[in-house]
């Protein structure tokens, strides 16, 4: 099982994400380091999971503002080797391309992540996946309700090699993983690599996951608490 760090950036900080509930997000307090410096914040989780892989959440985007392209361009700069998974709210490619281009340097390593919550329609899925390698998919649901203007969720022939499943409301909320939603998407795509997202607490959590059919999970709560061990190499 991979795990995958995660950052949620608001107002340039890292913050705690717990639900889904943007509105109340605060300042991230972690074990794994001081204050809520994005920069800090990502190179202590990467270093804890043995991780080059990173995956943020642009909040200020996500609800309507400007994408933080500062600070993406700030963790890119400090970590070279980074592969980053970036979701800021993409309606479409076009908006993708605008953020890779005001980040500037570096921004061949992003990897773009579409959000089914954000995409506006099934024809700019298709555009934003064609290429199967080189994005991200993420299947947003919360309450049990789909986020899905676009009806991702009901087009497995239109999806790229990797999809998220995303379940907000576990996000921080130590309810353990949904994987009952999981396997429901593995069943319409088997050879689709899954990452699930929320709920993960503790090692068995991930055994369980990966038992259910997950190649890796974004991780941050359980991390922050000190409930998953250093991995090394």
């Amino acid at each position: 099982m991979l795990l995958i760090p995660v950052i949620d950036l608001m107002r340039g900080q890292a913050v705690r994400a717990v639900r889904g509930d943007r509105a109340s997000y605060k300042p991230v307090v972690s074990r794994l380091c001081e204050g809520s410096d994005p920069v800090s914040v990502a190179r202590a989780m990467c270093e804890h999971c043995d991780s080059t892989r990173l995956y943020a959440a642009d909040l200020d985007a996500l609800t309507g503002g400007q994408a933080q392209v500062e600070v993406l361009h700030r963790i890119l700069q400090a970590m070279p080797e980074l592969e980053f998974w970036v979701d800021a709210g993409f309606a479409d490619r076009a908006a993708a391309q605008r953020l890779r281009e005001r980040v500037g340097p570096g921004a061949e390593r992003i990897v773009t992540v579409f959000a089914s919550e954000s995409l506006r329609s099934r024809a700019q899925l298709a555009e934003c996946c064609a290429e199967r390698e080189a994005s991200v998919l993420s299947l947003d649901r919360r309450d049990g309700r789909r986020l899905d203007a676009a009806g991702c969720w009901d087009a497995p022939e239109l999806w790229p090699s990797r999809v998220i499943v995303m379940t907000l409301e576990r996000v921080g909320a130590d309810a353990g993983p949904d994987l009952t939603t999981l396997r429901e998407v593995q069943a319409r795509s088997p050879a689709t690599q899954l990452v699930g997202a929320g709920g993960i607490r503790h090692a068995a959590d991930l055994a369980a996951a990966a038992d259910a059919g997950a190649h890796a999970w974004l991780v941050a709560s359980a991390l922050h608490d000190g409930r998953l061990p250093p991995l090394r190499r």
